[in-house]
């Protein structure tokens, strides 16, 4: 599958050279989207959404030893780069790193925005699957919905949990076991 590194050592490939001028672009604040660069500009109201998240889940992460941040998230091997709106990462794996793998995630959340609702519910959802993002949860704001997906595959997810509505409590499984409060989304 993919490699434990985003690091591309001394090999300069158009995939590497376009994710290092990702990097460099939008003052690093850019993703690419089956090979699309596209610029991140959040509203209040989703960076809202995501607060309440982080606040929600941030006593477990710590307990795990964990940090909860948007930092990059690399695909290699495609024409993907990712920024999530928010990621739960081991501490040990996170310190010193650049780009992260979805797999060296415990859980990945995306908000949706009126711009990219459908790279959030189709493009992103299939690509932590194939990369092995053990949870990935969606909070669809247009809908008003939360879906968590477990148990990656090739294929794509092979648990799915919801669409709940908001107001509907969450479970979060292990290793986090906890249920989300959904009534203030």
């Amino acid at each position: 599958m993919s490699p434990k590194s985003a690091d591309y050592g001394d090999t300069v490939t158009p995939e590497h050279a376009l994710k290092y001028a990702l990097r460099h672009a939008h003052g690093g604040r850019a993703q690419l989207i089956e090979g699309v660069i596209e610029p991140l500009s959040l509203s209040w109201a989703h960076e809202a959404v995501a607060d309440r998240l982080r606040h929600q889940i941030s006593t477990r992460a710590a307990d795990l030893h964990c940090i909860i941040g948007s930092g990059d998230l690399d695909l290699p091997g495609s024409p993907n780069w990712y920024v999530p709106d928010l990621a739960v990462v081991p501490a040990a794996v996170a310190k010193n790193a650049g780009a992260l793998l979805p797999d060296q995630t415990l859980l990945i959340v995306e908000v949706t925005s009126e711009t990219d609702a459908h790279t959030d519910r189709a493009v992103k959802r299939r690509r932590y699957a194939e990369y092995g993002a053990p949870l990935y949860l969606l909070v669809d704001r247009q809908q008003h919905t939360l879906t968590l997906f477990a148990e990656p595959g090739r294929l794509g997810y092979t648990r799915i949990t919801g669409p709940l509505p908001y107001g509907n409590p969450l479970h979060l499984p292990a290793p986090f076991d906890l249920d989300l409060d959904t009534s203030d989304l």
